[in-house]
């Protein structure tokens, strides 16, 4: 990878981050983005616990195949 392409990748990255960002903090995609079905949520007594399984799946997909198309 040449220095350009780096360079190139980082301000990608950076400006995809910020939109994504902006979008979460905007409170849009909080209801669908954090309770998927399949995700581990227990809760007893004052005891919570929340695991997003398959939220972590999704967003491995998605971030899997955006650096696929830039690899082309």
């Amino acid at each position: 990878m040449q220095m350009s392409d780096l360079g190139r990748f980082l301000v990608i990255a950076g400006v995809a981050l910020t939109v994504m960002g902006v979008i979460l903090w905007s409170g849009f995609g909080r209801s669908w983005l954090v309770r998927l079905p399949g995700d581990i949520h227990y809760t007893r007594g004052n005891f919570s616990f929340y695991f997003p399984v398959v939220a972590c799946l999704v967003l491995s997909i998605v971030l899997t195949f955006i650096l696929w198309l830039f690899k082309r």
